[in-house]
């Protein structure tokens, strides 16, 4: 695609790197075929290509406008049209870098510009965050049934076991999942304790800074980024193997730091080892369950029915489709087909407060094609994703390593009665 940037920012970092984006695309639009809301809206502009040429056109020096913005806030940024895409290109970076300059070209105002700021003033902290849902979870009974769905049930964190292990890995806590769902984390340690590795949280880190970055607040964004960093650093010098992350939308952000703070000369080496370290808890436990002597406890589960929810962040910004699933097959568990699984629940970070109709819409579809295979409950990989179906379906849903924990201690346990040594 040919382009011609306006001087306002054809000579900067985000000038060339969108230009480069732009010029690998093709407009082919088989984009459109994958893009989730251009499947509900029909309309061109809210599909990958529409909004690529959008983009261009206020790159270029057109003015945008309150559509302009209305269409680049429908796109749910689940990066699928980059699966699809056979030119490479990087629309959901595209897509951040139009959306700021879009933004400072029409600001919001009123209502919409208070509520994304109370979202990034409270979702990224766990003091705001946490005692806010507790009074959620109190008041539910009293809440429409429609808003009360949308309380996330409490769940119970488990023990973590302290670090013994001469091979470390830090785990991000996380911002609202310890709160939502404090067992994902003491699952995930429990499971890397029994092969081996202790993995111990960095007290100073906190938000991985996504929601700041998709609310359009890069500096807030890059803030959180480098308490992050600062945080890490110690553990990392002292030989920390790996930065854990138990949510695959925070595993993708975590990938960009090199990226997006290259241009800082104090942060920039040191962002490019963190995202050189960061590994889902996916890839992690599966690299060392291939190592020899490692094995899940065959045939744990009795053939139990499930089904796995692969969100966005995982198979289309990360790439690693198929890695849980033959980690819940092997365990017994039977996984059942997923229609159009490559398509968003609708959760996306705060899309599902800031659109919440087409979110509703989305997730209406999901969890459609979810329950047609008769699942006992549904699997994820994301605390947003967990959350987001949750409220709109009655199965219970996990987050993958839960079950695998779960299933490994029910093992150990029928291992402890039969008199037999625990699972390897």
């Amino acid at each position: 695609m040919q382009t011609s940037l306006a001087t306002f920012i054809r000579d900067t970092p985000e000038g060339r790197e969108a230009e480069s984006i732009l010029r690998s695309c093709v407009h082919c639009g088989f984009c459109t075929a994958t893009c989730p809301t251009y499947q509900l809206v029909g309309d061109e502009l809210d599909g990958p290509r529409g909004r690529i040429y959008l983009i261009k056109q206020v790159l270029e020096g057109s003015p945008a406008t309150s559509k302009t913005r209305d269409h680049l806030d429908r796109c749910l940024t689940c990066r699928s049209c980059e699966t699809t895409c056979p030119s490479g290109v990087r629309y959901g970076r595209l897509a951040d870098i139009g959306r700021h300059v879009v933004e400072e070209q029409v600001p919001r105002t009123g209502t919409d510009r208070l509520l994304r700021l109370a979202l990034r003033t409270v979702l990224p902290r766990p003091a705001l965050f946490g005692p806010l849902l507790r009074i959620a979870r109190a008041l539910e009974p009293m809440l429409p049934a429609a808003l009360a769905r949308k309380v996330p049930p409490l769940r119970s964190a488990g023990q973590r076991p302290a670090p013994r292990h001469a091979r470390r890995m830090l785990v991000l806590e996380g911002c609202v999942q310890p709160s939502i769902a404090p067992g994902i984390n003491a699952a995930a340690t429990r499971l890397l304790d029994r092969l081996g590795v202790s993995l111990v949280p960095a007290a100073a880190a906190g938000c991985c800074g996504a929601v700041t970055h998709h609310l359009n607040a890069p500096a807030e964004a890059l803030d959180h980024m480098r308490r992050n960093i600062d945080a890490w650093w110690p553990a990392l010098e002292a030989g920390a193997e790996a930065i854990v992350v138990t949510a695959s939308g925070c595993t993708a952000m975590v990938r960009e730091y090199g990226a997006l703070l290259a241009g800082d000369p104090t942060y920039a080496e040191r962002a490019a080892r963190v995202t050189a370290l960061s590994r889902d808890l996916s890839e992690v436990v599966a690299a060392e369950l291939a190592r020899p002597g490692a094995a899940l406890p065959p045939r744990a589960a009795s053939g139990q029915r499930v089904a796995f929810h692969a969100p966005c962040t995982l198979q289309h910004a990360l790439r690693l489709r198929g890695v849980v699933e033959p980690m819940l097959t092997a365990l017994g568990l039977e996984l059942t087909n997923v229609p159009d699984a490559h398509l968003c629940c609708g959760s996306a970070g705060t899309y599902s407060i800031l659109q919440p109709d087409l979110s509703r819409q989305l997730l209406a579809r999901k969890v459609e094609a979810l329950e047609s295979g008769a699942p006992l409950s549904i699997l994820t990989a994301n605390i947003g994703c967990l959350g987001h179906l949750q409220s709109g379906c009655d199965l219970p849903v996990e987050h993958w390593v839960e079950v695998v924990d779960r299933l490994w201690s029910d093992a150990d346990a029928r291992a402890a009665e039969e008199g037999g040594p625990p699972a390897p």
